[in-house]
């Protein structure tokens, strides 16, 4: 399966200028990809003013995506300020061609940036079937919480994380992507932006596909913008699998 990651500069709380980003990526993915990342808040950047720019699900956002999603024939992923019922959400969604929709509601919630105070956090993991592969959606922080994203019985075997993931903390967020693919056995694709925010944190990118033996499959320069293709190949996963069985010695536990 292609994967497009597309990493680039989200204008601050500007959802026609970040449509006009996302749909101009597009146009240069066409044919070139079977789906496209997004990073985490792709329309509006990692704000809090939830009341003032949450969505529902049947609102502008999706209904773009979907009309993209039909419109270059490539699945979409990313996330975006969703809001159900009373409750707003940090809401991964997943896009197909075929008018499929999945979402993922982000668990953890970053204190440090007082997430908890504008947003709900969810209770249940998402893993679709899509092309053949399993894959697991999540939203930066969650990358900090490996039991969350523990791969029991190789549920999924790709990983898809999308992020806001500041330039200070590159070091952590470089590593933790190589550590989640290596330990779960599993493709993580780590989409990330870049520029600066709102609030004044920086972002480098650093967006990056790892496969299970935690080498890079794609990667990008240093504050680059733009995307990259990776060509990523069930078959040499599972061979993988099979020659080093390390999962069939993992721990068992039920996450929630």
């Amino acid at each position: 399966m292609r994967i497009g990651l597309a990493q680039y500069d989200i204008a601050w709380e500007n959802k026609t200028a970040n449509f006009q980003k996302a749909i101009d990526l597009l146009k240069q993915m066409e044919g070139k990809t079977d789906l496209a990342v997004f990073p985490e808040m792709f329309s509006t950047g990692f704000s809090m003013n939830s009341h003032l720019l949450a969505e529902t699900m049947d609102g502008e956002t999706m209904h773009l995506l979907q009309q993209w999603s039909q419109q270059f024939n490539m699945a979409l992923a990313g996330s975006f300020i969703c809001k159900e019922n009373e409750a707003f959400f940090n809401r991964a969604f997943f896009i197909t061609p075929e008018g499929d929709t999945y979402y993922y509601d982000k668990r953890h919630l970053f204190r440090m940036g007082n997430e908890p105070e504008s947003f709900s956090p969810g209770n249940k993991r998402c893993i679709l079937h899509y092309k053949g592969w399993n894959i697991c959606l999540a939203v930066c922080y969650d990358l900090r919480f490996p039991v969350w994203l523990r791969n029991t019985g190789n549920a999924y075997d790709l990983l898809i994380l999308v992020a806001n993931w500041p330039s200070s903390r590159n070091a952590v967020w470089d590593t933790l992507l190589q550590a989640r693919a290596i330990e779960n056995q599993s493709y993580v694709c780590g989409v990330n932006r870049t520029g600066t925010d709102g609030a004044g944190l920086h972002y480098s990118g650093h967006s990056a596909m790892i496969d299970a033996k935690g080498k890079r499959q794609a990667a990008f320069q240093e504050n680059e913008e733009g995307f990259r293709i990776a060509d990523i190949h069930l078959e040499d996963l599972v061979h993988f699998r099979e020659k080093f069985p390390a999962w069939k010695d993992a721990d068992p536990f039920t996450i929630p």
